[in-house]
């Protein structure tokens, strides 16, 4: 079958949208807090993980999302309305730095393993190298180099439906990773002109550089 964009059925505006849909219920449509509860805080004490998004100006880049992960409690509240981001070891794009430094705006989706729940955070970030800011945010004694630090203008709870409709947290829908080729093999289908040897030594190299 052959997929053709023209012969397709389009929704062109939010309205015909809503109107396929029941109404927007109270706790959905006021649950929209501009600071961290204790509710908030819970959550991110307990998140290891989570997912960032950033855009750069219109027309210029679109827009990034990545993950982030650590130990539980790694997005530190620095206030009501502060997080700070560590940015560790990684691939070195700084997709979502570069992207910050032209439009700071950025969303993240907060995760805790086992819950279905999340958390949902928008705002804006700066980045920063500031030593003692950074020094609570070591692990095995190494502080990341910068972080992002998170004005916080959004935050509410997103219920459980996605994560249940996925069963995420359900060891049997979990994957034999061997029905996958391993990111090395997959990336030299990827990387124009990337040789076995090269590959290998990147390999090696990021091995070296280790989790921080």
């Amino acid at each position: 079958m052959t997929f053709d964009p023209d012969a397709v059925s389009w929704v062109t505006g939010e309205n015909e949208v809503r109107a396929r849909h029941p109404k927007m219920l109270s706790r959905a449509e006021f649950k929209v807090l501009d600071h961290l509860d204790k509710h908030c805080r819970a959550i991110l004490e307990r998140s290891p993980f989570c997912v960032v998004a950033t855009c750069a100006p219109d027309g210029s880049g679109g827009v990034d999302v990545s993950p982030r992960g650590d130990p539980p409690g790694f997005l530190r509240v620095l206030d009501d309305v502060h997080l700070l981001l560590p940015d560790r070891v990684g691939n070195n794009r700084f997709d979502n730095v570069a992207n910050l430094f032209a439009n700071p705006k950025i969303g993240m989706l907060v995760v805790v393993p086992g819950v279905a729940e999340t958390l949902r955070i928008n705002g804006t970030a700066r980045i920063t190298d500031d030593e003692d800011l950074l020094r609570d945010s070591a692990v095995a004694g190494r502080p990341p180099k910068i972080g992002l630090v998170i004005r916080v203008k959004e935050v509410f709870l997103h219920c459980a439906k996605a994560l249940n409709r996925a069963k995420l947290w359900d060891p049997a829908s979990q994957i034999n990773r061997q029905e996958l080729p391993t990111y090395a093999q997959m990336l030299a289908d990827h990387v124009p002109d990337l040789t076995d040897e090269e590959n290998a030594r990147q390999s090696a190299e990021m091995a070296r550089r280790g989790m921080y």
